[in-house]
């Protein structure tokens, strides 16, 4: 007898595989659209469990994206799902853990701040970005840096899981530049155009953090080297499908130029962040 849940399955899937798609540029902004854009013309369509009843399917891909100068400008792109104030505090979030005390409050479960910073186990708790840096300054070249945020135990069976899995840190020495920081990110799920930028710009920033410190234990500088983000599923929500038309018709109408954002025009709502997370600060001490 056949499932009924199942008779509609070439309506859900376009296709009997995953679709694995790649881009490169060299900034984020123009990474991420052009990861936009090929999800949106070759992924498949399918269902997620977040689907209101009338939501077409997502469009969804495995993506790998590159960008070979992180900080390249202009940085941001005018897109960017958030204010540019809120973009700061999220950096913050990400790089300083500015907002972990509210794990257990607040709809937040974990943060990626803390399981990258303050990483649980049996026998305490492990700052796996210090020991990134560690075993970084010992031997540059090690294939061994890397931290995860996956715990089994908690995130198998949690509504809402980490969608960041795992980052992978290796040095080269380059003719130019000398010694560069790559960096990897691996994804388990990624809103393609409501989180995507936002992550790659706080996690790009722990990137130059980390080169920062290796620099200084090692007395030689560490430059910020290529960002290559690998998700298993990035996808563009069907709930706002609508929205995302919109986006592609700015990229006909508009120039580079006029869809991004120098990070000099950025700083002052930066500034405004800043001194509204130390007024929080003060506030709760």
């Amino acid at each position: 007898m056949t499932d009924k849940k199942n008779v509609n399955m070439e309506a859900i899937f376009s296709s009997g595989d995953i679709p694995v798609l790649k881009v490169e540029g060299k900034s984020l902004p123009e990474s991420w659209e052009k990861s936009l854009i090929e999800v949106w013309k070759n992924g498949i369509a399918i269902k997620t469990q977040y689907d209101k009843p009338n939501d077409p399917p997502s469009r969804d891909a495995s993506m790998i994206m590159i960008i070979h100068e992180p900080f390249a400008e202009p940085r941001i792109h005018r897109a960017l799902p958030t204010g540019l104030d809120e973009l700061e505090v999220y950096r913050q979030e990400v790089v300083l853990g500015i907002h972990d005390h509210w794990i257990g409050s607040h709809g937040w479960s974990y943060s990626y701040h803390d399981r990258l910073f303050n990483y649980k186990t049996a026998n305490g708790h492990i700052n796996q970005i210090n020991t990134v840096i560690e075993n970084l300054a010992d031997c540059v070249y090690t294939r061994r840096s890397q931290a995860i945020t996956w715990d089994p135990e908690i995130d198998a069976k949690d509504h809402e899981p980490p969608c960041l899995q795992r980052l992978w840190f290796r040095i080269l020495e380059d003719p130019q530049r000398g010694l560069v920081l790559n960096m990897n990110t691996h994804w388990r799920s990624r809103d393609a155009y409501k989180a995507a930028f936002m992550n790659i710009f706080a996690l790009t920033d722990l990137q130059r953090v980390i080169a920062e410190e290796v620099s200084k234990k090692i007395n030689k500088t560490v430059q910020v080297g290529r960002y290559a983000d690998m998700a298993d599923s990035y996808h563009i929500y069907g709930s706002y499908f609508n929205q995302f038309k919109g986006f592609l018709e700015t990229l006909e109408k508009k120039t580079f130029k006029e869809r991004t954002f120098l990070s000099s025009f950025a700083e002052p709502f930066f500034k405004e962040a800043r001194m509204k997370i130390e007024a929080e600060k003060n506030s709760n001490s």
